[in-house]
């Protein structure tokens, strides 16, 4: 007659069951001072969906945490009951769990658990982040070397690196780049995308709180990346409307005819070092920092022409503060090394008297030669 084996007893040491009830009331401890923690009140929400994500960020916190004390919680206790001693055998091994059923069970359901219930809670919060009914505010966020352009529906030209937003008024916010991949991240509203070129993506928002909160890119995107900051401003719907209208009528003004002769040295240099010494220089065209020096503008024998091929003459340099410039160097008639992208006057904020200025201290560099 057949002899069955009895089923082999594992021994898992002395102390495993102490020392897992031990690890089970660490991690509530933990998961309990999670759950309580006011993630709002050191990075305020300033809506919806803030408060979702700032849940799952809790849930997932909650989840590593238990794997975290659990992996290293018996980690150290295996390396302490299961270490090698003076009197083992040159040839002993540590204790040899195979063919335990239970143990493969465990070990196999809860991450699985774990995870499908991760799954879930991160696809209903992204289903209600890309589906949110009705939106009232659809506009768009463009990112550039180094700015953020935004476009609204009411206004023919776009506005830089300050995004306006009336209070409970739901958004749809269409987002993208011009030249390189740039980010879109608002910390207060916990929303992010990357800004890819010729990749449209959405998000969907509810600014609840008035105030003023930060725009970061994420993304390396330039020599200039640190520098590559806006402001969103949540406004009433009063201040909102007021501030459309007054952009209206700034970009009705800002249309009209420029007068060149009026520009002035002094207040073109001092506005050069606000506005154009991140990409310029007052050094030689080859003395590039992002775009060609400017400090020879007139008199370069290997850049007769400006890079639109243009001539050096006070007008086509007005033309290029007006309308911006992206393209290779094609001065000289064929296609040379890029220069980057030289933003137009709303990106750097430029009225007519400003670019008289500008245009004015340009020229005036070379003449000080």
């Amino acid at each position: 007659m057949a002899q069955h084996a009895a089923p082999r007893k594992i021994d898992l040491g002395p102390g495993f069951w102490p020392v897992t009830i031990g690890l089970t009331i660490l991690n509530a401890i933990v998961s309990y001072l999670i759950v309580i923690f006011p993630i709002e009140a050191f990075v305020a929400e300033m809506g919806q969906p803030a408060g979702d994500i700032d849940l799952l960020f809790k849930f997932m916190s909650i989840v590593g945490n238990a794997i975290f004390f659990y992996v290293v919680g018996y980690l150290v206790y295996f390396s302490i009951v299961w270490r090698r001693r003076a009197t083992d055998a040159p040839d002993a091994i540590g204790i040899q769990i195979h063919d335990a059923p239970q143990l493969e069970l465990w070990w196999t359901i809860v991450p699985a658990v774990l995870v499908i219930l991760l799954a879930v809670f991160s696809v209903r919060i992204w289903m209600n982040l890309q589906n949110t009914l009705g939106d009232v505010l659809t506009m768009e966020a463009v990112g550039h070397q180094f700015k953020y352009e935004f476009r609204y529906p009411r206004l023919k030209a776009s506005v830089y690196d300050e995004m306006h937003l009336p209070v409970d008024t739901p958004v749809t916010l269409h987002v993208t780049a011009a030249d390189v991949i740039h980010s879109f991240w608002v910390p207060e509203m916990r929303i992010k995308a990357d800004m890819v070129p010729g990749l449209v993506q959405t998000l969907r928002f509810t600014p609840e709180h008035t105030g003023k909160y930060r725009i970061i890119c994420t993304e390396f995107c330039g020599t200039n990346h640190g520098n590559m900051l806006a402001t969103v401003y949540v406004d009433t719907q009063q201040q909102f409307g007021r501030w459309l209208a007054d952009q209206g009528k700034q970009q009705g003004q800002a249309s009209g005819t420029i007068s060149l002769a009026s520009g002035q040295v002094a207040a073109g240099q001092q506005l050069f070092g606000q506005k154009c010494s991140s990409c310029h220089s007052v050094g030689p065209f080859t003395q590039k920092i992002v775009g060609p020096g400017l400090g020879a503008l007139a008199s370069d024998p290997d850049h007769p022409k400006l890079v639109t091929g243009q001539a050096v003459n006070a007008a086509d340099i007005a033309y290029i503060l007006v309308n911006g410039y992206q393209g290779p160097d094609n001065s000289q008639g064929k296609a040379g090394p890029s220069l980057g992208v030289m933003p137009n006057r709303q990106a750097n904020a430029l009225n007519n008297r400003d670019i008289a200025n500008l245009t004015a201290y340009v020229l005036s560099l070379n003449a000080k030669k």
